[in-house]
């Protein structure tokens, strides 16, 4: 076995190895279900794969253009139009990328310089603060509290400094499940009027928003569209995570230093999947009722816990369910969650991997994109903690 002759310092010297991998793993030694990882146990509509193929068969699978194919950007630039009501130009202002992650890294590696500092909201997703420090940016961290998870925007006002270069946020919000208002946009609005900074907006969920909330994009909003690149995953949306395809929108100014680092780690995106999903958008329905498939999930995932000694938060959105098991064990997190899937058989992920301190609340998250079966089984496992 080969070992480097060298001292190496690391430049992430505090990244392991991601709680959804270790969490993942363990429910796999152990043969539990596993409700960690966010992705579905269900398929796609054979459609799309039938529509893969042909793009295979009839030659389609060379490089397409370093942006996206020209029908798969048209077909973002009209959802979103019809959607949020802003018009980006598919030529200039839409770009494909391998999937949502490596948008969000992207779009850090193209504006964030040596020094300047990115607004994040924890509990937050474990790739935001990896892609910053790697630009040499800082870590500012706004803390959302349970049970409710809300911004506190005094708190943001008084966190912004002549080197904030960037806002990171997400909403629909992973792990919490918590849907911001227009509310909050205006705030977030009002807060960057007049500087130069710019939002990212990991908006992946933006499908999946329960009980006839609306999804306030920025798009949806003129003045944070005209500072925002917005993320969107197909994997997400169409139950392919696998596939590792997403996009961005955002005005031309911003596209254009995106697209260059975008052109260099990863140049462009697999030509066939593209074309099919260009066919799959052409049927709006297919994201236009995922909001109630996914709705009835969570609400069959909630009832299966009913009476259990879990206490369920809220889920406004996404495809995840946080509950409290202060009724069950005062153990941390990590170690509960680890000791749920080893004894009790169902995998799920420990809040406090989410925070930069380990803050713990004793929260842990599951994932209801299940098969009902998976789901039922799990609760049913679930019930006798």
């Amino acid at each position: 076995m080969p070992h480097f002759p060298a001292p190496l310092e690391s430049r992430l010297p505090n990244v392991g190895t991601t709680i959804f991998t270790v969490m993942s793993r363990l429910a796999q030694e152990c043969g539990a279900i596993n409700l960690s990882q966010g992705f579905p146990d269900f398929n796609a509509e054979d459609v799309l794969f039938e529509r893969v193929a042909h793009w295979m068969r009839t030659g389609h699978n060379q490089y397409a253009p370093m942006g996206g194919v020209a029908p798969l950007r048209e077909a973002i630039a009209r959802k979103v139009s019809t959607l949020y009501g802003t018009a980006y130009d598919p030529e200039t202002e839409v770009t494909v990328t391998a999937g949502a992650t490596q948008a969000l890294f992207t779009a850090v590696a193209a504006l964030v310089r040596p020094g300047d500092e990115v607004i994040v909201f924890e509990p937050v997703y474990d790739s935001y603060a990896p892609a910053i420090e790697l630009q040499g940016g800082r870590v500012v961290r706004m803390q959302l509290a349970a049970p409710d998870y809300r911004p506190d925007w005094g708190a943001v006002a008084e966190a912004i400094t002549p080197r904030t270069r960037m806002i990171m946020i997400n909403s629909p919000h992973n792990p919490t499940a918590t849907v911001w208002t227009a509310g909050d946009m205006a705030r977030l609005a009002a807060l960057t009027h007049g500087t130069g900074i710019v939002i990212v907006s990991d908006e992946v969920y933006e499908h999946i928003v329960f009980d006839g909330l609306r999804h306030e994009s920025c798009a949806r909003h003129p003045e944070l569209a005209a500072r925002s690149l917005i993320v969107s995953s197909f994997g997400k949306t169409y139950h392919i995570t696998g596939w590792k395809v997403g996009y961005v929108v955002g005005p031309r100014e911003l596209m254009a230093e995106f697209r260059k680092v975008h052109q260099f780690n990863v140049f462009t995106v697999n030509t066939p999947v593209q074309l099919a999903l260009a066919d799959y958008m052409a049927d709006a329905s297919r994201h236009e009722k995922l909001a109630a498939f996914y709705q009835g999930k969570r609400d069959f995932f909630r009832e299966a816990l009913a009476g259990s000694r879990f206490a369920l938060l809220p889920s406004s959105g996404t495809y995840f369910q946080l509950a409290r098991y202060g009724a069950i064990s005062d153990e941390p997190d990590t170690v509960f969650a680890q000791r749920l899937t080893r004894e009790t058989g169902v995998a799920a992920i420990p809040v406090s991997a989410f925070f930069a301190d380990g803050r713990d609340e004793r929260v842990i998250r599951f994932c209801f994109a299940k098969n009902e079966a998976t789901l039922a089984a799990a609760c049913e496992r679930l019930q006798k903690v």
